[in-house]
């Protein structure tokens, strides 16, 4: 069981541990954007024990709330459900019209774990993978997991109340 808040600077270096064990530290890039995950809010999964277990970093656009990063230790824990409900939580607080995020083509378990959890296919941005490795990130690996070529970016979305 897992509970979920907002972040605190007492956090900082549970977030860290999870950024660094998913994706090798606090930079992440999508849709030609660069983040530095440790400046945008973020919510966490805390266990029974007060330890952090998952992190969901987001910032606010005109109408939603963008999922920039969600990451857990261990996966399938429950919190990543529980991040997400979150999220969902804040969007409606907000009077936010959608939920978004954006996954890569080769992440398959994201992509069954998401649609799972009522979020649809919005967009296919096809070479945007390649062109963040190209200008943003060079150490994007060209090659991902299940040995797919990672060249594309999926945006899905859901309403904050469905």
């Amino acid at each position: 069981m897992v509970s979920v808040r907002a972040a605190t600077p007492a956090d900082a270096e549970g977030v860290a541990a999870i950024h660094d064990a998913v994706w090798g530290g606090s930079i992440v890039a999508g849709h030609d954007t660069r983040y530095d995950l440790t400046q945008l809010p973020t919510l966490v999964a805390v266990d029974r024990q007060g330890e952090v277990v998952g992190a969901l970093a987001y910032r606010v656009d005109a109408d939603g709330l963008e999922v920039v990063s969600i990451a857990a230790q261990p996966p399938q824990g429950g919190a990543g459900t529980a991040l997400l409900d979150a999220a969902a939580d804040e969007a409606r607080r907000r009077g936010l019209r959608r939920l978004w995020l954006v996954t890569t083509n080769d992440n398959l378990d994201a992509l069954r774990f998401y649609q799972r959890r009522g979020f649809r296919l919005a967009a296919l941005h096809r070479g945007a993978v390649d062109d963040s490795r190209a200008q943003l990130k060079s150490d994007i690996p060209p090659i991902g997991e299940h040995g797919i070529p990672l060249r594309d970016e999926l945006e899905l979305e859901k309403v904050p109340g469905a």
